[in-house]
């Protein structure tokens, strides 16, 4: 049988600001721009999580889409939804909280709960136009 692919969408909002504290002020502003605010700036995230494997014969499943939908909250939503990411969480207090490291982290997160067999990809919408996949 093909490897089929279900996904569960979810959205947060968060906070954070760009900055690398390796550079100046000059070099920060330059390279990130407004994302550099030191008030800091939000997005709407939408994020996508897509499972990937063989569906169960005995259950119809990839994976049961209400245990998806839970692990996600449990471990996404209820971690960054209406968080500054730079001050709020363990996970940016040193990591510069881009649209490619949130997507990393999350697939980390997520990627922990799942059956080895399943294959995970995440895509995380920054803004209905930006947008990033991983694993590529």
């Amino acid at each position: 049988m093909n490897k089929t692919a279900v996904v569960r969408c979810e959205h947060f909002n968060s906070a954070h600001r760009l900055h690398n504290k390796n550079w100046s002020d000059a070099k920060n502003k330059e390279v990130f721009g407004k994302c550099n605010n030191p008030n800091f700036h939000g997005h709407n995230y939408e994020l996508e999580v897509k499972v990937i494997g063989d569906i169960d014969p005995e259950t119809g499943y990839v994976m049961d889409m209400k245990v998806l939908s839970d692990i996600i909250k449990a471990k996404v939503l209820d971690r960054f939804d209406h968080k500054n990411l730079n001050l709020d969480t363990v996970e940016f207090r040193d990591l510069n909280p881009t649209a490619e490291n949130i997507a990393v982290i999350i697939f980390n997160l997520l990627k922990s709960e799942l059956n080895a067999n399943l294959e995970l990809k995440i895509k995380l919408y920054e803004t209905p136009r930006n947008y990033v996949e991983y694993p590529y």
